[in-house]
């Protein structure tokens, strides 16, 4: 068997992408996502499209995802391959000069479902095969008007601040004890506490919702609580950020920040609002629970 010819797409072939058969388990075409290039006005762009061909046949796919303002990719969320060619998969990944994590979507629940573990399962060993380690799992999401929508709670006030500073000041300190596996892996590298704080304030920027949106929450005796950040990312609506300050856990304040985000976002005309903790965070995931949320994919994440 020849060695597959591993390459990036062009505007000119970037329909080679479709032609492999999408997974009906995993993955973004299991929930209803289509690739589409740029260059058909779709979101990926061809340059970071790869693919693995035998011949004519592509073997294995992977697809590197970008806001419309990026000059590189933010994330993998797109890979598979066909039946016996994981190795194919894992030496695309290897070759590709993109070192991103990869985001893996799964249905709810996916472990008790043979089919979709398997499929989870061989592209988790394919992508360590590569050189990539599991980092978290994560439960994502899903407000809509079907869902009731959870009252505030009046327990705490809610003040925009334009200082980017105080901002960063209790991003800090929310992270100073955190669950949360992305800030912990930013804590432990050369940029420490400071840079996880950076890296959630790049993001709320990053966002293309606006900056006026952004809240602390005050308790009534005047002290911070914490940060809420409603937010629309490139998909649509979202939870952006939900951060209590240590001296204030053990009251139930994630949940009153939750509540207020999504009633501000309704508020504002979002017909759904997406949402995700770590499946560790048992606080949040509790809070999503009470607050009406379902459980809509389980992702998870290799860096």
């Amino acid at each position: 068997m020849t060695d597959p010819v591993i390459r990036a797409l062009t505007p000119s072939d970037a329909a080679l992408f479709t032609t492999f058969q999408d997974s009906p388990f995993v993955g973004r075409a299991a929930f209803g996502h289509r690739y589409t290039s740029t260059a058909d006005g779709g979101e990926y762009r061809p340059d970071w499209s790869w693919v693995a061909l035998r011949g004519d046949t592509v073997i294995a796919r992977a697809a590197w995802w970008g806001g419309p303002g990026d000059t590189e990719p933010v994330v993998l969320n797109w890979f598979d391959f066909a039946d016996g060619e994981a190795e194919a998969g894992a030496e695309l990944l290897r070759r590709a000069p993109f070192d991103k994590e990869y985001e893996l979507i799964a249905p709810a629940g996916w472990r008790d479902d043979p089919a979709a573990r398997a499929a989870v399962e061989e592209r988790v060993a394919a992508a360590t095969a590569a050189g990539m380690k599991p980092l978290v799992e994560r439960y994502r999401y899903r407000w809509t008007p079907g869902c009731p929508l959870p009252e505030r709670t009046g327990r705490l006030t809610y003040r925009p601040e334009p200082d980017d500073e105080v901002i960063l000041d209790v991003l800090r300190r929310v992270h100073s004890a955190t669950l949360d596996a992305h800030a912990r892996k930013a804590i432990e590298g050369p940029g420490g506490l400071e840079a996880a704080a950076r890296e959630e304030l790049d993001f709320f920027h990053w966002c293309p919702s606006p900056r006026e949106w952004w809240r602390l929450a005050y308790t009534p005796d005047g002290e911070v609580a914490g940060i809420q950040v409603p937010a629309h990312n490139p998909s649509g609506p979202c939870v952006g950020f939900i951060g209590v300050v240590p001296e204030a856990r053990g009251h139930g304040y994630g949940y009153d920040l939750l509540v207020e985000c999504t009633n501000f976002l309704v508020e504002q005309g979002a017909e759904f609002v997406a949402g995700a903790t770590d499946q560790g965070n048992a606080p949040m995931a509790a809070a999503f629970a009470r607050a009406g949320y379902p459980v809509t994919q389980e992702w998870v994440h290799l860096a």
